[in-house]
Formats: C-alpha cells, sequence, structure tokens
C-alpha cells in the first residue's frame, strides 16, 4: 500500500493541484477552453515532476521523458497560438448550455476534474519509467519509431491544417489534401499511436502488473479520440455539410489508408 501511494499519489496530487489552478484561470477568463492550451502543459509540469523526483532510473527513463515533452510542449504551443485570442470553444460553449444554472460546478467537475483524470490514465507509462527500470530492447526502437511517425502525422497534419485555413479562399472548404486525403483525422491518429509507443517503451517483463496497468493509458486515450472528445464529437458538427459528407465517404476516419485514390 505504501509503494502504491509513492508510486501513483505525488503525480496524483501534481494532476490535480494543477488543474484545479487552470479552472480557477478559466473562471477569471470566463472561457473553459483554455484547458485545451494546459492539457500538454499539465503532461509537462508531472513529467518534470517525476524526472527530478527520480533523476537516474534508466535510459529509458530519459527517453519517454524527453518524448513526451517534445511532445506536450509542441501541442500547447500549437494550440495556443491557434486559439489566442479566440472567443470560447463551440464545444465548451455547448457544455455551458447543458449545464444551466450550474456552470461552476458542471465546469469543475465535467471539464477540469475529468480531464485530470484521464491525464492521470495516460501518465500511466511516463509514471511507471520514472519509478521502475526498464531496460533497452528490440522493442524500445520498435517504440521510438512509432512515436516519431505518430508525432509527424500529428505535428506534420496540424501544420496542413493551419495553412490551409489561413488561407481565405478555403473559406467554408474541407480539408481534403496531404494527410487529410489519407485519414479524416490524421492528427488525432497519431497522438494515439504516439502513446502506444510510449508505453511500448515502457513496457517491462520485470515489472509485469504495472505494465499491465499501463496499456489503460493508450487505450483510454484511442477512445476518447475515437468515440468522445475527439473524431465522434468533430462528426456531429459536419452532419449537415455535404462536402464533407463526400469526403467522410472516400477517406477513412482515423487509421489511414497507406496510398491515395488517384
Amino acid at each position: 500500500m505504501e509503494q502504491i501511494k509513492y508510486t501513483y499519489g505525488w503525480p496524483l496530487l501534481v494532476i490535480f493541484l494543477f488543474m484545479n489552478l487552470v479552472f480557477a484561470l478559466a473562471t477569471i477568463k470566463k472561457n473553459n477552453s483554455i484547458v485545451d492550451i494546459f492539457w500538454g502543459v499539465g503532461f509537462a509540469v508531472t513529467t518534470i515532476f517525476l524526472w527530478q523526483k527520480h533523476p537516474h532510473i534508466s535510459i529509458t527513463q530519459i527517453i519517454v521523458n524527453v518524448l513526451v515533452l517534445i511532445w506536450a510542449i509542441r501541442l500547447s504551443g500549437h494550440i495556443a497560438i491557434k486559439n489566442w485570442g479566440q472567443p470560447e470553444d463551440w464545444r465548451y460553449v455547448n457544455f455551458r448550455k447543458a449545464w444551466g444554472k450550474h456552470p461552476f460546478i458542471g465546469a469543475y467537475f465535467q471539464v477540469f476534474l475529468l480531464q485530470g483524470i484521464f491525464m492521470f490514465i495516460t501518465l500511466l507509462p511516463v509514471i511507471h519509467v520514472n519509478t521502475f527500470f526498464v531496460p533497452i530492447s528490440h522493442l524500445t526502437y520498435f517504440s521510438i519509431i512509432c512515436w516519431v511517425i505518430g508525432f509527424l502525422f500529428e505535428a506534420v497534419g496540424d501544420y496542413q491544417k493551419s495553412v490551409f485555413k489561413a488561407d481565405v479562399k478555403n473559406k467554408g472548404k474541407i480539408m481534403t489534401t496531404g494527410l487529410w486525403s489519407l485519414s479524416r483525422h490524421p492528427n488525432y491518429f497519431g497522438e494515439a499511436l504516439m502513446w502506444w509507443g510510449i508505453w511500448m517503451i515502457s513496457f517491462s517483463f520485470f515489472h509485469p502488473i504495472a505494465s499491465t496497468v499501463g496499456i489503460l493509458s493508450p487505450l483510454i486515450l484511442n477512445w476518447l479520440l475515437v468515440n468522445v472528445s475527439g473524431v465522434a464529437m468533430l462528426e456531429k458538427k459536419y452532419t449537415e455539410n455535404e462536402a464533407y459528407q463526400a469526403y467522410k465517404q472516400s477517406t477513412p476516419a482515423f487509421f489511414p489508408r497507406l496510398f491515395r485514390r488517384k
């Protein structure tokens, strides 16, 4: 029991305090969508905390921590640039309407506390690799390749979408070129693949229970991206859009096809 408190208690406390600070800031600004900017920051803060608490465990610890920090900084930077000075995102506006007379309570539990829980679950492999010794193996190299591919899908996909939206000629149009011709959500696919890579790097036969528990990270994240906050939510937005429905017929939602159709 003491080992469980030591392994999971501290990062859980860090995430709890961090999300409460973000909630306070969002309440002051009256904009709950700033949580999207601080999502990656929360991962970076918790990873740095874990790293300084256990600084010399293994090479795999360094690899995982560096990869998570690269992902977190890029993601938060991208969202901050995209959303800076913008009104509250339409998803959070709809949440406010659903909460009715209790927006404060709804925001705290449905957005900030819930995202903190998901952040903790996603960070499980990072917690494990910063707690237990995990040797480098052939799986490590394969996992790094998966992470790099995922990072390219997310970063390049986001960049292509940003360039597309920045062109006024594309206002009201659907992005169907580049990586977006291979998948309707290449950035979400990339994010999921990165976290599968992180979990595989953290996997160790010397710690089978922790490694098994750690698979909750990519599984839950995959489920969220496909069925909750990612693909499913955005697809609903374009239900009445004929151009998007045509795009939907020719392009897979999540897993990219290997070749573009001519």
